[in-house]
């Protein structure tokens, strides 16, 4: 195999930096999944146990290599039953990657992308202005390419047409099915009262409550759009690809969702916000 690069001794292929760009990447997603929470302080741990049976093993301290052996022996098994939502999350994050979703790269090698359903958001639009200007919190999810369907499951499934008066009933605040996120998708309301992840992301800013931790929850792990209008501001977010663009406007909300839902035009740079500049 030709070698790309020659470091003293060392021979470097383009298969052995095509290996390590890999390995970085997926170092990087459980990095990023990991960081700021119980699991990775677990993780440092773990670490430091393997540390130490590499010392005690090379000073032959036989007991203390025995005792940390065994415990390395099981290692794999209990990192399984420790980082279970961890690790669901990460395969989550690997499914919505471009190169192996259903709308990416890979798939669309052997398959004809299948048209996205056009979304009619005018009701949705009159809907979210009448909630934002009572201070009612809301939360409403747009499906795209991810299959929603387990989220969808969680809730009170309704596949009703979507309307204004419809929407508002939903959550107006003694509605039984307000608590939890309404799902559209296939341009109808599929169902209510749906549960989200949520994000434990430690950039989001902390006078941002759970309704907008749920948003950038799901938009990490699924390709999804999710309004959110927050109870206690009556501003009007928007969260997609693990970012919120948050105080939008009608008009800006209208373009937004029209631009993601239904390909119109490349986004715009102005109302942009990322999570480190909210």
């Amino acid at each position: 195999m030709d070698v790309a690069l020659r470091i003293g001794f060392l021979e470097v292929t383009f298969t052995d930096i095509v290996d390590i760009l890999l390995v970085s990447y997926l170092l990087y997603q459980l990095y990023k999944i990991v960081r700021g929470n119980v699991a990775f302080r677990i993780a440092l741990g773990l670490l430091a146990i393997y540390l130490t049976y590499m010392v005690v093993r090379a000073l032959k301290m036989e007991l203390l290599t025995a005792i940390l052996g065994q415990f390395i022996g099981v290692g794999v098994l209990a990192a399984i039953i420790l980082f279970q939502p961890e690790i669901r999350k990460f395969l989550q994050v690997l499914g919505k990657n471009a190169f192996v979703n259903d709308d990416g790269f890979f798939f669309n090698w052997f398959k004809k992308k299948a048209s996205r359903h056009e979304y009619d958001i005018k009701e949705i639009i009159e809907a979210a202005k009448a909630l934002s200007s009572t201070n009612t919190g809301a939360l409403i999810v747009f499906s795209r390419n991810t299959d929603l369907k387990p989220y969808i499951e969680s809730g009170d499934i309704m596949d009703a047409a979507i309307s204004r008066r419809l929407i508002l009933s939903i959550f107006q605040k003694y509605s039984p099915l307000h608590d939890g996120a309404v799902i559209v998708a296939e341009n109808k309301i599929a169902a209510a009262r749906c549960i989200l992840p949520v994000s434990d992301d430690p950039k989001i800013p902390a006078h941002m409550g759970l309704r907008h931790r749920s948003a950038i929850g799901l938009t990490e792990i699924t390709d999804a759009v999710v309004l959110t209008i927050s109870e206690e501001t009556s501003q009007i977010s928007l969260a997609y690809d693990s970012q919120i663009d948050t105080n939008l406007s009608p008009a800006e909300l209208k373009q937004k969702l029209n631009n993601l839902l239904n390909n119109t035009a490349p986004l715009p740079v102005l109302v942009s916000r990322q999570l480190e500049g909210v």
